[in-house]
C-alpha cells in the first residue's frame, strides 16, 4: 500500500483536499470571521498562540505592520481593522492560505491590507516596518525559524518591534534566547495558555 504524502501548512503546495469553513474571533470589542480551509495552520480555529500575540502586539495608527507566515490573515487583517491608517502586509509561502487571507480582506472590508505569496521576506525585499509579527512554522525546523528570526533587522525601521509568539512545550524559551542574540535581548512580553510571546526591538540609528 502506497503512504499518503505529507502535507504540512507552510508547504509551497498544500495536497490537502480543500473544505472550507467560517472560523470567529471576537477582540476588543470587535467581531471577526475568517474562512479557513485543509492545509493552512490552525484551520479549524484561531489558535491560542495567535490570540496571546494579538493580545501583546503593540502599534501606531499609523506603523506599517507585517504578518509574516500570515495563514489566513488573521494578525493582519485584525491590525488593518483596528487601524485603519496602519498598513499590513501579509506574506505567507503556502498559496491557499495567501488566497485566504486576500478573500479574508475583502470579507472584512478592509482595504489598508497587502498580501503576498513567497518565502519568508522575499516579497517585501527593500521593504522596512515599524512591527513584524508571526507565529512561526515550528515543524518547518529551526534552520527556518532562525532564518526568520534573523532575517527580521534588515525590515524594520530603527525603533522597530519584532514579535515572536511560541509553545512552551515546543522550545519557546529556546526562540526567545535565539531572539536576544539577534537583537541583543528579548523582552518576554506576555505568557499564557502553554505559550510565550517574546519582543526584540532594533536599536534606532541601526
Amino acid at each position: 500500500m502506497r503512504a499518503r504524502p505529507q502535507t504540512h501548512y507552510f508547504s509551497p503546495a498544500p495536497l490537502a483536499p480543500s473544505r472550507p469553513r467560517v472560523v470567529e474571533l471576537e477582540f476588543r470589542g470587535r467581531h471577526f470571521r475568517f474562512v479557513t480551509d485543509r492545509g493552512v495552520f490552525s484551520y479549524r480555529g484561531v489558535d491560542r498562540g495567535t490570540r496571546l500575540l494579538l493580545e501583546a502586539l503593540e502599534f501606531g495608527p499609523e506603523d506599517e505592520v507585517l504578518d509574516l507566515g500570515c495563514g489566513y490573515g488573521v494578525v493582519g487583517i485584525v491590525v488593518a481593522t483596528l487601524a485603519p491608517r496602519a498598513r499590513a502586509v501579509l506574506v505567507d509561502v503556502n498559496p491557499r492560505a495567501v488566497e485566504l487571507a486576500r478573500e479574508n480582506a475583502r470579507r472584512c472590508g478592509v482595504s489598508n491590507v497587502e498580501v503576498f505569496h513567497g518565502d519568508l521576506y522575499a516579497p517585501v525585499q527593500g521593504r522596512k516596518f515599524d512591527v513584524i509579527a508571526t507565529n512561526p512554522p515550528i515543524r518547518a525546523g529551526r534552520a527556518v525559524v532562525r532564518a526568520l528570526v534573523e532575517g527580521a533587522p534588515a525590515h524594520l525601521k530603527p525603533g522597530g518591534r519584532f514579535y515572536l509568539v511560541a509553545r512552551t512545550a515546543q522550545g519557546a524559551r529556546t526562540l526567545g534566547r535565539m531572539v536576544a542574540e539577534v537583537f541583543g535581548e528579548a523582552e518576554e512580553v506576555e505568557r499564557g495558555g502553554g505559550y510565550r510571546v517574546y519582543r526584540g526591538r532594533k536599536v534606532s540609528g541601526v
